[in-house]
């Protein structure tokens, strides 16, 4: 029997990079759809072209092409007369802003002017006539007049640590968040407890209270009579120096002070002075009263 050769398998062929990405190669390969392939392919055996035979068609072709560059141009030149108009109108407006703003800041200098005028004569106004002991002291009270004389400083700044959220709170208002932060209802506090422990003038970072002076708060910031202060808040009092320093340290708001330090970490020092100078108040208002020439009824 014979033998018969051994059957041999045909070699594997060898796969493509790419046979994984049959439809992306489909696209590559066959960018042309094969509808317009054929058009195009009978076009080119009639000796078809795409270009225009007759007379009529080319004119028809042309007038389109010298339409279109027309419209261009004309767009073109439009733009460019229009840009020196845009141009101007432009400088124009800023320069009407440029006007305005002078004679705004023109305005806002002579109103400081005049509001410094009216402050200096109503300071003249409660100052001492005749040596009058008694218009002296309303003119000091009233904080019309600079003030010399011994005294206490008392410095409050920030926690170093502020910012971080505390636990308790030893302000006495619920809801009160501390941060560390000196705020305006501990200043108030502070000042109320120099008046009542006898100052007899107080500043605030070289600001002069008066009895009309306001303490509050705009967010983070502390404003004394709408003005903002940034710490270390520098409190000076004048008055009997070491008597005015004991007699805080021991009120109820020189101990609330004493807990935030304590407590909190805000800072305070507190030192006794000889010779300490606080200026008349930026605005004060003078009022007057005159005796009432009616009689009463019975």
């Amino acid at each position: 029997m014979p033998q018969q050769p051994p059957i041999r398998s045909n070699p594997a062929r060898p796969s493509r990079p790419d046979a994984s990405m049959s439809l992306i190669t489909n696209v590559m390969d066959h960018s042309l759809d094969d509808g317009y392939a054929e058009s195009a392919a009978r076009k080119k055996a009639a000796g078809e072209s795409g270009m225009p035979k007759t007379v009529r068609a080319k004119l028809g072709l042309a007038g389109g092409l010298v339409l279109a560059g027309l419209v261009v141009t004309v767009g073109a030149a439009q733009a460019r007369v229009a840009a020196p108009v845009v141009a101007k109108e432009r400088q124009e407006l800023i320069d009407r802003i440029d006007k305005e703003t002078a004679a705004a800041d023109e305005l806002e200098g002579t109103v400081d002017k005049l509001r410094d005028d009216v402050n200096a004569r109503q300071r003249e106004a409660l100052r001492h006539t005749g040596g009058n002991p008694q218009a002296d002291l309303v003119s000091m009270l009233a904080g019309a007049s600079e003030v010399y004389g011994p005294g206490m400083r008392l410095v409050v700044d920030d926690a170093k640590e502020a910012g971080t959220s505390g636990g308790g709170n030893p302000r006495g208002t619920s809801g009160f968040s501390d941060t560390g932060r000196v705020r305006d209802r501990d200043m108030q506090r502070v000042v109320n407890g120099l008046w009542q422990s006898g100052a007899e003038a107080v500043s605030i970072n070289g600001q002069r209270l008066t009895a009309l002076s306001a303490i509050r708060a705009a967010g983070d910031a502390i404003l004394v009579d709408n003005k903002p202060l940034v710490p270390p808040y520098t409190v000076l009092a004048v008055g009997e120096g070491k008597r005015l320093s004991a007699r805080f340290q021991d009120s109820p708001d020189g101990l609330y002070l004493q807990a935030l330090k304590d407590n909190y970490g805000i800072r305070s020092s507190i030192s006794v002075e000889s010779d300490l100078l606080l200026a008349a108040a930026p605005s004060v208002i003078v009022r007057t009263a005159q005796p009432s020439t009616e009689k009463g009824t019975s």
